[in-house]
Order: C-alpha cells, then sequence, then structure tokens
C-alpha cells in the first residue's frame, strides 16, 4: 500500500504530464483509486497517457476511462487477442512492463501492476528524480508510438538500449534469437567474482543461464535464488521442481519466501550491479514478452537493495533438499507433463 499511496502522492503533484504504461490495470479499488487520480489530472489540464496490455487488462476496457478520455486522456490497449493458429505463440507476446514517469522529474519502474488484489505481496519498485526521467519519458513514448492495438509498428527503434548517466535501460521484445535481457543477464553472472542474487516470482531458467549460475558457483561465487514460497501460477511452482536438486547440488543456495508471493524482480551482482526490472527469471519473460529493466551501479540504490534482500532473507527459508528428494511421485510425473510446455508459464 505504501508503494501505491507514493505514487498517487507524486501524480496529485504532476503539473505538465503523466505516462503509464502496465500489464495489468484492473477495476478493483486500487485501480478505481488511480483511475480517478489520472482524471482528476486531465481535468486540471495535465496530459495523460496510458498504455496497458490487453491480456492484462481483465475487465478493463475503454469505458472504464470514458471520463479520462473525454478530457483529452490517451489510452491504448496492447496486441488484442486473436484466436488463430499461432494463439500460442503470438498470443503469448504480451507488454509486461510497468512503468511510471511523472513531468520531467520522476519515474518508476519494477514490478507492481496497478491492482488491488496483490497487496499483500512483495514487489520492488524504484523510484527516481532527475534526468532518468527523460530517459523514461523517451521511452514510453517510443512504446506508445509503436504499439497499435494489433500490431508493433518500427520494432527496430523500440529495442534499441538507452543509456543514461551511469545506467542503461534495456527494452527486450519477443524473440527466440535475441533476448536480449537474458544474454546481459548471463554475461553479468559469468562476469561475477563474489556473489549473485536473484529474487523472482517464477524461477524457471533456460539451459545457458543454469549452465552460467552453475559455473559461477563452481569457481567461488555465492549464489542466492529467492522465490516464493507458493506463488500465485500453482504450475510454475510444481515445474520449477525440477530444476531445484541440480541447482542445490551445484551449491547454489535456494531460498522460498515464506509469507505471501514474492513479485519482485532483482539481479544483484557483487553488491555493485543491479537490474530492476519487469521480468521474471523464466522461459517466457525472455522469449515472448515485451519487458524493460534498469541497471546501474548508483551506490545508494544498491545499499537500498540491500536492505531489501535483507528483509526478504529474513522471511526466507532454505530448500529442504531431503523433502525435495521426497516429493510424492505423482508430482514427479506432472514435472515431466508440464516441461514442454514451460516456455508458456
Amino acid at each position: 500500500m505504501q508503494l501505491y499511496n507514493l505514487m498517487l502522492h507524486d501524480i496529485a503533484h504532476a503539473n505538465e504530464y503523466i505516462f503509464l504504461e502496465t500489464y495489468k490495470f484492473a477495476n478493483d479499488v486500487m485501480g478505481v483509486r488511480f483511475r480517478d487520480a489520472l482524471t482528476k489530472k486531465a481535468r486540471a489540464g495535465v496530459k495523460i497517457k496510458i498504455l496497458i496490455d490487453s491480456w492484462g487488462r481483465g475487465p478493463v476496457s475503454e469505458s472504464f476511462f470514458t471520463e479520462l478520455i473525454g478530457l483529452g486522456g490517451e489510452v491504448k490497449f496492447f496486441e488484442k487477442i486473436k484466436i488463430n493458429t499461432d494463439i500460442f505463440t503470438r498470443g503469448h507476446r504480451r507488454d509486461h512492463r510497468k512503468i511510471l514517469v511523472i513531468d520531467n522529474h520522476i519515474s518508476y519502474i519494477g514490478s507492481a501492476n496497478i491492482t488491488g488484489y496483490n497487496l499483500n505481496w512483495r514487489e520492488l519498485c524504484l523510484r527516481m528524480e532527475g534526468d532518468l526521467a527523460r530517459s523514461f519519458r523517451k521511452v514510453f513514448l517510443e512504446n506508445f508510438d509503436a504499439f497499435n492495438q494489433y500490431f508493433v509498428i518500427n520494432k527496430s527503434t523500440y529495442t534499441r538500449t538507452i543509456r543514461s548517466e551511469d545506467f542503461e535501460i534495456i527494452r527486450d521484445v519477443p524473440s527466440i534469437q535475441f533476448q536480449r535481457l537474458r544474454k546481459r543477464y548471463t554475461q553479468l553472472i559469468r562476469q561475477a567474482a563474489r556473489s549473485v542474487v536473484i529474487e523472482t516470482p517464477y524461477f524457471l531458467p533456460g539451459f545457458v543461464l543454469r549452465k552460467a549460475m552453475i559455473e559461477a558457483s563452481k569457481r567461488g561465487v555465492n549464489i542466492k535464488v529467492i522465490m516464493p514460497k507458493h506463488s500465485d501460477v500453482g504450475m510454475v511452482d510444481i515445474l520449477r521442481n525440477k530444476y531445484l536438486g541440480i541447482l542445490h547440488n551445484a551449491g547454489i543456495n535456494l531460498m522460498f519466501y515464506m509469507p505471501h508471493n514474492l513479485h519482485a524482480k532483482l539481479l544483484m551482482i557483487d553488491d555493485e550491479i543491479f537490474s530492476i526490472s519487469s521480468a521474471n527469471f523464466d522461459f517466457r519473460s525472455f522469449r515472448y514478452l515485451y519487458e524493460i529493466a534498469l541497471i546501474g551501479q548508483e551506490p545508494s540504490v544498491v545499499q537500498q537493495l540491500n536492505e531489501h534482500i535483507g528483509e526478504t532473507l529474513r522471511n526466507s527459508q532454505e530448500l529442504d533438499y531431503l523433502e525435495w528428494k521426497r516429493r510424492p511421485l505423482i508430482q514427479k510425473i506432472f514435472e515431466w507433463i508440464l516441461l514442454p510446455f514451460r516456455h508458456f508459464f
């Protein structure tokens, strides 16, 4: 709730524009609060642009924003889902990013959607002031202009990495071949000298990432992966078990966040380099989703993230390897059944 209250406070003080890109915008208490706050600012002459994924939007449609649109606000829904022979690939190419940009001064990036059902989840968003807001303004406007409700226009422009001060903003797009974010993460893990920390709600690393993690552990890098004990996608929790044994035996520390769902998406390398993103550490994010990540080394951000990691770990338990080995046969069977569909969860 504190995160959303801070966002709403910043929205209330906007003078020029508010740009919001999100995967989910729900018709619930939180969604209504944000819509009403944005409508109020539109009434005051502030420029409003909103980009929402058509899959993630749930029951929300243009009618939900009727007053806002009537006041000049612009609302786009990314790629309506079409039933065709490509539904299992094309239909999964969703806009999964979460960005909020306010004037030339404030920007947010992270894991939180505009919904009320996740208020007790552990999220991670970074609020930034200064020049980065102008960079995220550029990112948003390119995204907004590139997206049509049926297709993406000018993908080459849309995928450029943007550098601002000591930060890089990576925009990833659906691709079996390129997968920019996965390749950057693999590079960072291979460069790690002391430690790697991964926070993710869904942990289904592909072969290349698993290999990079195992090799790093063998050369003495302390690797911790923190995931929820029970996420909101039960099939992912079943499937991920298939990967836990080999990673545990390679010396990788696998931790389960216990209180509720851990929805943060964080990579920390050597307590020096961080990535805060919209991307989960899984096949689907890296292969099929439009994602965004902020990678940097700012010491003040690293300090805050280390405090965040420390709090997460205090509420986490390490994998019980013997319990994992004794998991029921039926669960192992389901792991094999689900394995061919690992790219779609």
